[in-house]
Order: structure tokens, then sequence, then C-alpha cells
């Protein structure tokens, strides 16, 4: 059952003046011609605006192509889909018979387009600064752990550089399993590493996204055994 958006509201700790912002930005296209992709389009803009800022000032150092790699590795699909699923989007998504028969309330892609409209539609109803708030707010954890070199190492290339250094096997990726249509498929890999018993599993959009997931997982079950 689909939540109300009073309750959305009082979770983000904000009403909107006209609720009717909120309802477009969580309705899918999947639901007919009025839907969420232009407001996704302007949120798209505004949270690299923001972000780029927020590094900008961050970072005074940074050359050109490292806050661009940095930027990348805030706003992407993922970490997105992770707001999403923080903020419990999925609970409050307008979607059609078919995304709803496929669970697209969990699906990465959904999730991350309807965190853009959400901006888009915040900043329609008030201002920049306010909206500049919220992305900040959500995504200060993330800005706060940055390390400006290891920031521009993806997952992959930290987990092989950590297993080289100790002298063991480099990882296995392996597909497991691919769900959905052509145009929008899911993808499911293991990464199997030889301090770990057990494999990480990574789930993606593409084949490379997952296994950067799995990586990323690998990684953070080796912090967890360095303990």
């Amino acid at each position: 059952m689909i939540k109300s958006i009073p309750d959305l509201t009082r979770r983000l700790g904000y009403t909107f003046n006209d609720p009717a912002f909120c309802e477009l930005a969580l309705t899918h296209r999947s639901c007919g011609k009025k839907n969420n992709e232009r407001l996704e389009f302007l949120g798209d803009s505004i949270v690299n605006f923001v972000i780029a800022d927020d590094l900008f000032q961050r970072f005074p150092k940074a050359r050109e192509g490292q806050l661009s790699r940095l930027r990348a590795s805030m706003v992407k699909g993922e970490t997105l889909a992770e707001i999403g699923r923080e903020l419990k989007l999925g609970d409050y998504l307008r979607l059609g018979p078919g995304e709803l028969k496929s669970g697209g309330f969990r699906r990465d892609s959904i999730l991350a387009d309807s965190v853009e409209a959400l901006i888009g539609a915040i900043y329609l109803d008030s201002d920049l600064e306010i909206v500049r708030g919220f992305i900040l707010g959500w995504f200060e954890e993330r800005l706060n752990k940055l390390d400006i070199d290891e920031a521009l190492k993806d997952s992959k290339t930290r987990l092989q550089e950590y297993l080289q250094s100790r002298r063991l096997s480099l990882p296995d990726y392996n597909l497991t399993r691919v769900e959905g249509e052509a145009h929008e498929q899911t993808f499911f890999i293991l990464c199997h590493i030889q301090p770990l018993d057990e494999p990480t599993e990574g789930i993606g959009n593409s084949r490379r996204q997952a296994e950067q997931e799995a990586a990323k997982h690998a990684l953070l079950q080796l912090e967890e055994v360095k303990k």
C-alpha cells in the first residue's frame, strides 16, 4: 500500500506549499504522460550544481579533473538510490501495474530518478537555498568521509590494490544472473576473494556497476575483519 504524502513530508521535515509538486515527483512514467521526468531533469542539474559548489569550497587545491571525478562519485545513480532508500521513497512511489509487479519500487534507477525529481519539486516549491540545505543534509556523511586521493579510485581498483599489497590472488567476479527486460536489466555479481570465506554480492544496472558494488562490499567486510 502506498503511504501518504503527509507521511513523507514529516519524514523529510518539509511541508510543500503546493503538494502537487511532491505528488508529481513520486509519479513514474509508467503511470502515464503526467510523470516526474521533467522534475528529474531539473533536480539532476540542481544536485550537480550544489555538490560541485560544496566540493569547490571543500577542496581548494583540487584540479578541475579531480573535482569532476569527485562530483561524479557523489551524484552517481548508486548513491542517489541509497539516499532514496534512506528516505524510504519506495513506499511512496506511484508506479504503473507493470513496474509494481516487477518490484520497481526497489530498482536503483527508479529510486535515483525519484530523488532527483524530489529535489526539483522542493526547488520549485521553495528556492535554491532551501533545497541546497536538504541536498547537503542527505549527502553530509558521504561528503565528510571523502578522501581526495582515495575517492578518485573506484572500489575494484582499491580492492585489487589491497590484495596485491598482501600478495593475495586477485578477485574473481562471477555473473550469477540477469533480471528484467533488455532495456532495463539488473545484474547480480558474486566477488570471491581469498581472505573472506563467503563471496560478496553486488547488484547493479550494468555488469560493471554490479562488480563495483560487490568489490565495495568486500572492502567493507575486510574492514570489519581488521577490527
